[in-house]
Parts: structure tokens; C-alpha cells; sequence
């Protein structure tokens, strides 16, 4: 069974070609991934159709309107089953994370709901009661970016979307404050910089070590940056995974792709 994003928004024509490019697109051609986008104007009311308004109280900006935000959900959720789970992106959410990540992917269908101007009524918030998530401590324009942050990453631990699931088991972030090691490619001498020659050896115990020991140098250099602290002990090397290929091709030949535009209106 496909996993289900349903993006709603005010620029759906933001993600047509995201949606038709790489990863993604292989995924939903193959059946692995369903994306579909909806417009919350489908919903507005009265001959402008308005879906934004002044905010009370005063201040710049306008505010997204209630009915159609919530009109739009309601009727995403009953076009299909499960209703999903409902996500709003806001810089005052929750901070994504690959453990958060890990957690949005157990869910079959999700529903994300794309904010503008100055943000949404708190009523939607109180009413709907959706997950709020952060990309990010900075705003962005709109809430399509994060969206699409957010199938980007979920995606990658779907089944059958990368073409190697082992690239999962080293990249940075797959262990907790853990990011990946240098990896390099052809040619082996570029402006002075050669490959380290323990890449070159063909002893997969040795590269795994060197990778784990580089991955560890490299995160504490992350988090001192960051924060400060001091680093802690290397941890201990593990074995090479039996099908590890330094020299790997990661390329997928597939082509095509299927995405699923939908424009209603409320009925």
C-alpha cells in the first residue's frame, strides 16, 4: 500500500515541478508514493472566493480565514481512508528531526496543511488540533517549502523508494547526533587532494572503521560548533555491512511519474 501525502495550500502549481523531478517521481510512478494537492480557494465562499482577512486587533498582514481552511480539510479527509494524520507546518512547531521523521512515516496518510501570510487563525489550530511542525528556527514564505521537506524526507524510508535501503544505515542523522562520513568518487587525485588510501584497499573492515572513526571526527566538530562541548569517546567500529561496495552506483534508471492534481470544490 502507497503512502499518501495530501498538501493543501493557496499555490499548489508550487509543487508541479517538484513532483516531476528525481526520487520522487520514480516513487510515485512505481506505486510507492501518492501525492495529491489541493487548493483551500476550492472552498472559499462568495463571488472573490477570499480565504484571507485582516487580523483583529490590528497589525500587518492578513490572516488565513477559518471556513474554507477548515472546510478543506474536512473534505480532504473524506475523499479517502484512513482520514490521515493531520499536519500543520508553522515556525512554531515542533523541530523536525529524523526521529520525527521516522515517526510520520509510520502513518499511511498525511495531510499537510500550507499556511501564508501572516499564519492561520488560531481557531484552526484549536479546532482541528493538527501535529505542528518546524522545519526550522526562520520563516519562510509559505508553508510549501516545509511541506515539501517533509515528503522528501518521509519518503526516503518508504520501501522499495531508494534503490540501496543499506544507504539508510550510514547517512547522517540515521544514529542520533551522528552525521555521515567523506565519501568521494573518481578521479583519484584532484588539485593535490587524493583519496585517502584505506577507500582504495579493498579491505572492507578497515573502510568500515576509517568511515566510523571519520563519521564520529566529523560530528564533534558539528557539535562543538554548535554548542561548545567538549567531545566525547569514538564509538566502537562496527563490521562492514556483507554487501558494502565503496565503488556502489547509486543511479536508478527508472522514468515517469503520476501525480494526482485534485481541484474540487466543497460539495
Amino acid at each position: 500500500m502507497p503512502i499518501r501525502f495530501d498538501v493543501l495550500t493557496l499555490f499548489p502549481e508550487i509543487f508541479h515541478g517538484y513532483l516531476s523531478q528525481s526520487i520522487l517521481k520514480h516513487a510515485i510512478e512505481r506505486g510507492l508514493v501518492e501525492v495529491h494537492l489541493w487548493n483551500f480557494r476550492d472552498w472559499a465562499k462568495g463571488k472573490r472566493k477570499n480565504v484571507d482577512d485582516r487580523p483583529y486587533g490590528g497589525g500587518p498582514g492578513m490572516v488565513l480565514r477559518c471556513e474554507p481552511v477548515i472546510a478543506a480539510v474536512e473534505a480532504v479527509q473524506a475523499r479517502a481512508q484512513p482520514p490521515g494524520h493531520l499536519v500543520m507546518l508553522t515556525p512554531s512547531g515542533e523541530r523536525l528531526t529524523q526521529r520525527l521523521v521516522q515517526e510520520l512515516a509510520q502513518h499511511p496518510r498525511l495531510l499537510l496543511l500550507c499556511g501564508r501570510y501572516e499564519g492561520f487563525d488560531e481557531r484552526i489550530r484549536i479546532l482541528l488540533q493538527p501535529q505542528e511542525i518546524s522545519i526550522g528556527d526562520y520563516v519562510c514564505n509559505g508553508g510549501e517549502v516545509p511541506a515539501m521537506v517533509i515528503i522528501d524526507t518521509v519518503i526516503r524510508l518508504v520501501p522499495g523508494v531508494l534503490g540501496k535501503s543499506e544507504s539508510l544505515i550510514e547517512e547522517s542523522h540515521a544514529e542520533p547526533g551522528l552525521v555521515e562520513y567523506p565519501q568521494y568518487t573518481r578521479p583519484r587525485e584532484f588539485r593535490g587532494l587524493a583519496v585517502p588510501e584505506v577507500l582504495l584497499s579493498g579491505n572492507h573492515k578497515q573502510i568500515a572503521q576509517w568511515r566510523r572513526q571519520q563519521a564520529w571526527l566529523r560530528s564533534q566538530q558539528r557539535r562543538v560548533s554548535c554548542s561548545g562541548s567538549q567531545p566525547e569517546s569514538p564509538p566502537a567500529s562496527r563490521e562492514a555491512h556483507p554487501h558494502e561496495d565503496h565503488c556502489a552506483d547509486r543511479s536508478d534508471s527508472q522514468s515517469g511519474y503520476k501525480v494526482f492534481p485534485s481541484s474540487q470544490t466543497s460539495s
